[in-house]
């Protein structure tokens, strides 16, 4: 595994050459994150991305012994609205299988996208997710640039709202599927709870796994395109410490320097 780091305009960029290195790398730094909060703070607020470009990453950090779990509250940044927690498309659903039925946290704190109440459930998790005062976020980049659920039509850099309702535009729809989450694209939801982006930013420490050839245009968006809405990951530029683990195909349009 070996990982070639670059630093542009800011950000920490790391590729190596497969999916599976990116996520062991990103991995450890996570790790290495929460053995240092762990040892300084009774506990640990933690954010966590969902998605197929999760899926190296928790495994590998679930995968790590000794990690101060028993300190970490866990979140997740988004959720469709309409679906329940046993849909094989819910993000419950998913960080249960891959993270929270692997490891013994002190609590984690599900966004309920599928109650009577999507007010209530904002307010309430926003309280819960402000007392955690989260240090860490992993986070994914989207194929039309989104951070969470923030679409480029959504994305707001100043938004009022820690948390709010969203409508997915078509390139986000048309990515779950492509990635099997659904069956067709009409059972794709149109509106999902998300996290805003400066509620993402305000997170000390950022670790962003995006692996894949179908991300390769967007990596490259990220790092070369103006700081805009239009692509709203360009503002991971602007954040004190954030790393991006990249592979090979997700790397394949950067410079070649970069290239593993």
């Amino acid at each position: 595994m070996n990982g070639k780091k670059s630093d542009l305009e800011s950000i920490n960029v790391v590729v190596c050459a497969t999916a599976k290195d990116a996520g062991q790398m990103a991995a450890e730094s996570v790790a290495a994150a929460l053995r240092n909060l762990g040892a300084k703070r009774n506990g640990v607020g933690v954010i966590f991305a969902t998605g197929t470009s999760q899926l190296e990453t928790l495994q590998a950090l679930t995968s790590i012994p000794d990690l101060p779990w028993e300190k970490v509250r866990g979140f997740h940044m988004d959720e469709y609205i309409g679906i329940d927690a046993h849909h094989p498309a819910s993000f419950r659903r998913y960080l249960s299988e891959t993270l929270t039925s692997r490891v013994s946290m002190a609590a984690f704190h599900e966004m309920d996208g599928s109650a009577a109440d999507l007010e209530k459930v904002r307010r309430e998790y926003m309280e819960k997710l402000s007392t955690a005062d989260p240090q860490i976020c992993l986070l994914g980049i989207g194929e039309n640039g989104h951070l969470a659920f923030n679409d480029p039509h959504e994305a707001d850099f100043d938004d009022p709202q820690p948390m709010k309702i969203v409508t997915l535009d078509r390139a986000c729809r048309e990515q779950q599927l492509a990635e099997g989450w659904f069956p067709s694209f009409d059972q794709v939801p149109k509106q999902a709870l998300t996290l805003t982006i400066p509620t993402l930013l305000k997170v000390p420490k950022l670790v962003v796994s995006v692996p894949g050839k179908r991300k390769a245009a967007i990596v490259r968006r990220t790092l070369r395109d103006p700081i805009s809405a239009q692509c709203p990951a360009t503002i991971l530029r602007t954040h004190p410490d954030v790393t991006i683990y990249l592979d090979k195909e997700s790397a394949s349009n950067l410079d070649c320097a970069l290239a593993p």
